[in-house]
């Protein structure tokens, strides 16, 4: 079968498919026997024996656990995971994206989203092998993200000395892609049952069954337009309710997908200013990526810039994504009017400052270091990866941390904190900081600041030794590890600085919305006891007028030596700019 994308204008009206990054972004598991390729089929029935209701074909934590032969704190994350990147918007909306995260497990996940998930769980594994030689390794399919193989050997430092080798957002957008059209085949057949035509068994899929593939694909219109998945097939599309359109051939779902799927970053091209470099990706021909081509195809970019191609890849951002990229020794503040769409992504910065607050559904930190990240409430998911010497202040529903070394983090999150892959020195703290619309964007985001689960850490990362980065010696057999907690005495308050004299709505969140430990609190109201004291003592202590002055300019100078020393006179002036 010709496995081609098509070519996406603006002047045509048909309606364009894109592939759903949250779902390899934020959907992936470290779960190296989770699933494989050609086992997936068989755990619909294995499911659907463990279905809490067999009409209406649910299964929770529990069901998960019996079918997939997973511990019980397994099972949850990936229901916990499939909750996050289920589309919430739209017509046909599955309850579990929408559900209470306290309460995910009574909703359960629909069996045909769960199987799709499990199916896109392939994209970065690999199937294991008795030896790791090249030429092995090399024919295996799926092949890695165009991401990986720089991850795990650089630090954040050496990722910005190198940063014209590392992929960028469209090369690994047009990786998923590629694999969607290798793999759509095998995901329809896990949506289609048979039928017998005219004597013939047939696969096909019926309308309700289609509707599934929303957890892969958004659907756009020319103008950008979000189009409802059913409606943009005409084979579904006015379809009565209470008359159900008829099943459709496998086949015939299959060569419309393909006629109308292309990249996003394809289309923002052809709208773009540079629309006459040529399409992306239109090769009219099967698609294959094998480990070698996709590592080729990143560590030489400078293939591509004859035909403009390297450039595009550069100045493309995609739609509904706000990007905090490269900012080195300055402060950065973003408030609600400067952010675009809901999803966040903060890269590559250093010895840096940067507030974002506003709420986002979607969030990843990477690349950073010596800096101090402090964002808004993230109601979805949160990945922090490839991070050094990293101070983060975030409320959000989930956040997963991999491959980090020596950061704090002070949270307020909802569900248990997931720390994965090769990180070092990591501690954790409950939430610290509040702002005036704080409480206002928690319930924009749906966290709830009645839980905090900040130190209920779930370690997870055994390290696969069948992948295709080198590791050190042993490491394959090492469990990631934890975080430690951060003292009560080194537990501090942190104050936001002013960016704006605008006068936010009412009401104003005037204190830290999450409830901190006793121990915390206690600790900070000792602290405040002991300034006071000092306070008082320095105001009455018996000293003349000319030694007084002497003190108070020892004390500033102290604080001077300090303020530059450390770095934080930035804060003084970066917010008045």
């Amino acid at each position: 079968m010709n496995v081609g994308t098509a070519v996406c204008t603006a002047e045509d009206d048909r309606p364009w498919l894109h592939v759903r990054r949250e779902l390899f972004e934020y959907g992936l598991l470290p779960f190296p026997s989770l699933v494989h390729l050609d086992g997936v089929a068989s755990l619909q029935g294995r499911l659907l024996s463990h279905a809490t209701d067999q009409g209406r074909k649910r299964v929770g934590t529990s069901g998960i656990a019996g079918a997939l032969c997973l511990p019980e704190a397994q099972a949850h994350l990936v229901l916990d995971t499939l909750a996050s990147v289920l589309p919430d918007d739209g017509i046909h909306v599955d309850s579990l994206s929408r559900g209470a995260i306290d309460n995910i497990d009574s909703v359960g996940a629909d069996i045909d989203d769960l199987i799709v998930f499990l199916y896109i769980q392939n994209y970065r594994k690999l199937q294991p092998r008795p030896h790791r030689d090249a030429a092995a390794v090399a024919d295996i399919w799926p092949s890695n993200s165009a991401f990986d193989k720089f991850l795990h050997s650089l630090s954040p430092l050496q990722m910005r000395i190198a940063r014209r080798s590392v992929p960028f957002q469209a090369e690994e957008e047009a990786h998923q892609l590629t694999w969607v059209q290798k793999h759509l085949p095998s995901i329809l057949g896990l949506l289609a049952e048979f039928t017998i035509d005219e004597d013939n068994e047939t696969k096909v899929v019926a309308a309700e069954k289609f509707e599934h593939l929303g957890i892969l694909f958004q659907v756009h219109d020319s103008n950008g337009n979000s189009v409802q998945l059913n409606q943009a097939a005409p084979f579904f599309a006015n379809s009565d309710p209470h008359m159900p359109a008829a099943p459709v051939p496998l086949y015939q779902v299959l060569d419309w997908i393909l006629e109308h799927i292309c990249a996003a970053s394809e289309h923002a091209f052809e709208k773009g200013s540079m629309k006459d470099n040529g399409p992306l990706y239109s090769t009219g021909q099967e698609v294959d990526v094998t480990m070698v081509d996709a590592g080729s195809s990143t560590t030489a970019p400078s293939d591509n810039t004859s035909n403009g191609l390297g450039q595009l890849y550069r100045d493309w951002s995609p739609e509904r994504v706000t990007f905090v990229d490269a900012v080195t020794r300055a402060s950065v503040f973003k408030g609600e009017a400067d952010v675009k769409g809901n999803s966040l992504k903060v890269s590559n910065c250093h010895d840096t400052s940067i507030y974002v607050l506003a709420p986002f559904k979607y969030a990843s930190v990477f690349g950073c270091s010596d800096s101090i990240i402090v964002l808004g409430p993230v109601g979805k998911a949160l990945r922090v990866e490839h991070c050094e010497r990293l101070q983060l202040v975030v409320p959000s529903a989930r956040i997963s941390i991999a491959n980090c070394r020596e950061c704090v983090f002070y949270l307020g999150v909802n569900q248990q904190p997931l720390i994965l892959g090769d990180s070092h020195k990591l501690q954790v703290a409950p939430y610290n900081t509040f702002y005036p619309k704080l409480e206002t964007h928690l319930a924009a985001a749906g966290v709830n600041p009645a839980v905090n689960r900040w130190d209920k850490v779930l370690t997870l990362g055994v390290v696969d030794p069948h992948d295709s980065v080198s590791h050190p010696a042993g490491i394959a057999d090492t469990l990631a590890e934890g975080a430690t907690i951060v003292h009560p005495d080194r537990y501090m308050t942190f104050m936001i600085p002013r960016f704006s004299e605008e006068e936010p709505e009412q009401p104003l969140t005037m204190s830290n919305p999450f409830l901190l430990p006793k121990t915390y609190l206690l600790a900070q109201q000792q602290r405040v006891t002991s300034m006071e004291n000092l306070r008082k003592v320095l105001k009455d202590a018996p000293l003349s007028e000319s030694n007084k002055r002497e003190l108070s300019n020892a004390i500033h100078a102290h604080f001077r030596d300090w303020i530059y020393a450390s770095g934080n006179v930035r804060h003084l002036y970066d917010p008045q700019l």
